[in-house]
């Protein structure tokens, strides 16, 4: 008769074979004996099988949660998974780290946003995740928070009667609330499913939805200090970049950046010059990271000085550029472009260095402006190339951009200058009189997602390109 094998549990089989330096043990000499069968292989093997279902399911769910880049998705993977370990179905996660630097953030499962806002008029030191956050429950030093289970809010005598208003208004009955805090962490948060009917989570559920909750705390650490590093490049980019744009008579001026998560070295600028012209600037580094940042700003400095001592050689002043680059910085390149304009007389004088060719937009036509090709700075030994004149008709605006808006639509660079040129096309007519309103319709329609979010256009790596947008609409 053939040994009776477990059933399967979670889609695995619980009868694993031996690995092969164990699969045949040396017996002593004489004749074999087998063991009879005792009465708890049974149970044994059933309890086996539950904890290799248990680890199976915790490593399921835990690789999902590896696999979120950003807080709010790593927010509803952890409720996700949480309520299938505890056998809830709608819960809420609070974000709100301990040190009160941020960010904080709430979001749900099973409820709306209005839902949310409900629970939130609970007085938070009666809600079980409001004494976990604010550390109400008495504890000995340097013990983290413990969970909370309220099986049954309906029959709670001193609940306090708002809480029991909106728990009645919702339709939950009970409530299990877990910390999101490690010795390592620190207290990030917590996270409160919600029953329907009266209940809790058995013993086994407890410990499972603890382990996940510790691993998913460090994950959502390591998530905290790369937003919060991200916040900090960010705030450092736009304090290099112009504060606000000049006035000058006969143009009007608007400006996008969108930085990349990295913090990459795309800028712009824009200042008056003598005699009512207005200097016109917009460049990348290569590289990211506070060290692309800073290159940037001494990069954009330079070229301010430049181009107020020379300003109307367009070419002089990225030679300049290109010689300082060469001599203080000669592991680094970075393209630019730089337009000398006279509104008055609608004249403009740009020279390029490696970069993307500006486009005009207007009633009339919508084309890319015919620059020399030429390599960016530092790349060659000297740099110059010839200078390009337009003039642009009244009411035509000028865009000028980073090469970072045609990669973060994640094509070929031809078909990005052709999407580029039919979002500039397609402007409506009510929008043209603002280069705001110009800016942000391109911005949409070339990057329909949004600008390179998770899943948006360009794919992986599209996200960490900077933007930047640059329109001049004369008048």
């Amino acid at each position: 008769m053939s040994t009776p094998r477990a059933p399967k549990v979670a889609g695995i089989d619980s009868v694993v074979s031996l690995p092969p330096h164990t699969a045949a043990v040396p017996q002593p000499p004489g004749p074999a004996v087998s063991a009879p069968p005792g009465p708890t292989d049974g149970p044994l093997q059933d309890r086996l099988a539950g904890w290799v279902s248990d680890l199976t399911l915790l490593h399921e769910l835990t690789e999902s949660l590896i696999r979120t880049g950003c807080l709010d998705d790593a927010l509803h993977e952890l409720l996700r998974a949480g309520a299938t370990l505890v056998g809830a179905r709608r819960g809420m996660a609070v974000l709100e780290p301990a040190d009160g630097l941020g960010p904080a953030a709430t979001v749900g499962l099973g409820l709306a946003h209005a839902d949310l806002g409900t629970i939130e008029t609970v007085p938070r030191s009666v809600t079980s995740y409001g004494r976990i956050l604010d550390g109400l429950d008495p504890l000995p030093e340097g013990s983290l928070p413990r969970p909370i289970a309220i099986p049954d809010l309906r029959g709670e005598e001193d609940l306090d009667p708002r809480h029991r208003e909106v728990a009645a208004r919702l339709g939950y009955a009970a409530s299990y609330a877990l910390p999101l805090a490690t010795e390592q962490a620190g207290r990030l948060g917590a996270v409160v499913w919600l029953y329907d009917e009266p209940a809790e989570p058995v013993e086994r559920q407890r410990h499972l939805v603890q382990l996940y909750g510790r691993f998913a705390t460090e994950h959502l650490a390591r998530l905290l200090e790369v937003e919060r590093a991200r916040a900090r490049v960010a705030t450092v980019a736009e304090e290099l970049l112009p504060s606000r744009l000049p006035r000058v008579p006969g143009v009007q001026l608007a400006a996008r950046h969108l930085t990349g998560p990295r913090g990459g070295g795309d800028w712009y600028d824009a200042l008056p010059l003598p005699e009512g012209a207005l200097g016109l600037a917009v460049g990348s580094v290569t590289g990211a990271g506070p060290s692309a940042l800073a290159a940037m700003g001494r990069l954009r400095a330079s070229l301010r000085a430049y181009a107020v001592m020379e300003g109307e050689d367009p070419v002089a002043v990225l030679s300049d550029l290109e010689l300082l680059l060469r001599l203080t910085e000669p592991a680094r390149s970075a393209t630019a472009l730089f337009a000398y304009c006279e509104p008055q007389a609608r004249r403009i004088v740009l020279a390029g260095a490696g970069h993307t060719p500006p486009l005009v937009v207007g009633e009339q036509r919508t084309e890319y402006v015919e620059t020399s090709l030429s390599a960016p700075l530092g790349m060659l030994a000297c740099w110059e190339a010839p200078s390009v004149e337009l003039s642009p008709q009244p009411g035509e605006t000028v865009l000028l951009y980073t090469d970072g808006l045609l990669r973060r639509t994640g094509e070929p660079m031809d078909r990005a200058f052709a999407r580029l040129h039919a979002a500039a096309a397609g402007v409506p007519k009510a929008d043209r009189a603002d280069p705001g309103a110009v800016a942000d319709h391109v911005l949409r329609t070339v990057l329909p997602e949004g600008p390179g979010g998770p899943g948006g256009p360009g794919g992986p790596g599209a996200a960490d390109e900077d933007v930047v947008l640059l329109a001049a609409r004369f008048e």
